[in-house]
């Protein structure tokens, strides 16, 4: 049965491979990527064998301690890690549930992330490869690491099955995780500042670490290396205690899951009037901007678009303060718009298949081309025009202004138009309405990164006119240069959009079942 278990995730995986060839492009390059970090830190381990016992002890602990704790905590921000054998869909299976746990694991480990894991843990035998009876130990007790791992990351995930499953929740999720990968940058730079601050502090968090369930099975080797057997004797037990505690409790979160499965939650909401329905007027791109922003503000997927607005301008900060010079605050605006106007060409593949209303309504392109930029720009522009005026504020850089401006207004009514090109055209995979913002589906990503590409090298070349004018202000230190910027980009931007529009309703008008049947095999 277990054997037949890691069948169906192979199966599974092989199924989805075959829908279509970005599919490949994507686990490709993940493995790629993956087999990258591996090279690197088997690389790092080896050369740990080189240094001092006491610093390969302490990288060795810090490092699989953090390791530990990313299995054990990224259920927790995100519904999107890999469950390919999904408990709930065996609940109707009448398989052993002891059958069941070994099986989940097995498929755990026998993914990228756990084959990666099992590598690198394995790899840490080659830092004590001077002492062959540490090093033996490091392989034991690898398994152990890697065992904790897989089921502390699946334990997590029986256990909250019934915690968040709302929208508020998830929203929540996403934003925590999507916060620091945005500022990786600043963390990452942080933290080196801080190891060389506290580099003599490092050994000893790694001694307070090595008596935790996350570095014990990590601080063993270590221990043998320069004798001390008792302690590590006692870490041992500490490790096999861990994973004999996550069975149980991952034991008991499964039988809960199989038994009461989490459901939706119930709707709680009061229905007071229409609604964005009354606001906007009755018409059929009315209609269509009030579904569209009603989306805005309900839809986690469309709430992580929004969550870059503040933290690009703190990261631009970030760095700007980093030399010295605030200059380059002022570019945020434009970046903005351009995030802000490119953020619909994924709106019929958000719609998912209820896109089909929009065919059974007989809703004209134009008018849905009209009705979902009139929903952004709606709150685009003037968020968009507010940061350029905060940003020259910030930089003291007044004279500027109406150059920002002239770049800012023309991204923005450019990258409508574009958006509602391209969005007429392609569909992406991306995640179902319900899903987390994060999760990520085969072939999804590469797809959208490709198409993000291009999209701003079109956007960037349709903005030449007014942002030539803008840069001549900036060389000249003419404000009329800045306004003659305005005045081409809301000219040069109108008639784009008003083309974009247009054209884009010819090809949705054309394309419109085309559209849905994709969206229809994404499900």
């Amino acid at each position: 049965m277990v054997a037949a278990l890691v069948k169906l995730r192979f199966l599974l995986l092989a199924n989805t491979l075959r829908t279509s060839p970005w599919q490949i492009v994507a686990v490709v390059f993940g493995a790629v990527y993956g087999l990258g970090l591996l090279v690197l830190a088997i690389a790092g381990l080896v050369a740990l064998s080189f240094s001092p016992v006491e610093l390969a002890r302490t990288v060795v602990i810090i490092a699989g301690a953090a390791l530990t704790l990313g299995w054990v905590v990224l259920p927790l921000l995100t519904s999107g890690i890999d469950q390919t054998v999904d408990p709930s869909r065996l609940a109707t299976f009448p398989i052993p549930i002891n059958t069941l746990l070994v099986g989940i694991a097995a498929s755990g480990i026998l993914g990228v992330p756990g084959i990666v894991t099992s590598i690198a843990g394995l790899a840490t035998a080659a830092t004590w490869w001077h002492f062959p009876a540490a090093s033996v130990a490091a392989v034991i007790c690898a398994v152990v690491g890697v065992l904790n791992c897989v089921v502390g990351s699946r334990m997590m995930v029986a256990v909250t099955s019934g915690i968040g499953v709302g929208r508020r929740m998830r929203e929540a999720r996403g934003v925590i995780l999507f916060v620091p990968l945005v500022l990786l940058g600043p963390i990452i730079i942080g933290v080196v500042q801080l190891g060389r601050d506290l580099g003599d502090v490092l050994p000893t968090v790694a001694t307070v670490l090595g008596w935790t369930p996350l570095g014990a099975p990590w601080a063993v080797p270590a221990d043998i290396a320069v004798g001390h057997w008792a302690v590590a004797i006692l870490r041992f037990l500490i490790a096999v205690v861990t994973l004999a505690l996550l069975i149980v409790a991952w034991r008991w979160g499964l039988a809960r899951t199989l038994e009461r499965p989490p459901g939706s939650a119930r709707a709680t909401t009061r229905t007071r009037g229409i609604g964005l329905f009354g606001v906007f007027p009755p018409t059929p791109a009315g209609a269509v901007a009030a579904r569209a922003l009603t989306y805005w503000m309900r839809d986690p997927r469309y709430a992580q678009s929004l969550v870059a607005v503040p933290l690009v301008p703190l990261l631009v900060l970030f760095y700007a303060n980093l030399n010295g010079d605030l200059t380059p605050i002022i570019f945020v605006g434009p970046i903005i718009a351009i995030l802000l106007a490119m953020s619909i060409y994924t709106d019929i593949s958000y719609d998912n298949t209820a896109f089909a209303l929009h065919l059974q309504t007989g809703v004209r392109g134009r008018d849905d081309r009209l009705g979902r930029v009139a929903a952004l720009a709606s709150f685009a522009v003037p968020i968009s025009i507010l940061i350029v005026v905060v940003s020259v504020w910030v930089a003291d850089a007044w004279v500027q202004l109406p150059g920002l401006l002239g770049i800012t207004v023309g991204a923005l009514l450019s990258g409508f138009a574009v958006s509602s090109v391209v969005s007429a055209r392609i569909t992406f995979t991306v995640a179902a309405p319900g899903e987390s913002p994060f999760t990520s589906r085969p072939g999804g990503g590469i797809t959208l990164m490709v198409s993000t590409f291009v999209t701003w090298s079109v956007v960037s070349l349709l903005v030449l006119p007014e942002s030539a004018l803008a840069i001549l202000s900036f060389a000249t230190g003419s404000a009329v240069w800045g306004w003659m910027s305005v005045l081409v980009a809301l000219a040069l931007g109108g008639v784009l959009l008003v083309a974009g529009v247009r054209l884009g309703g010819v090809i949705l008008d054309r394309r419109g079942p085309e559209l849905l049947a994709q969206l229809q095999r994404q499900r």
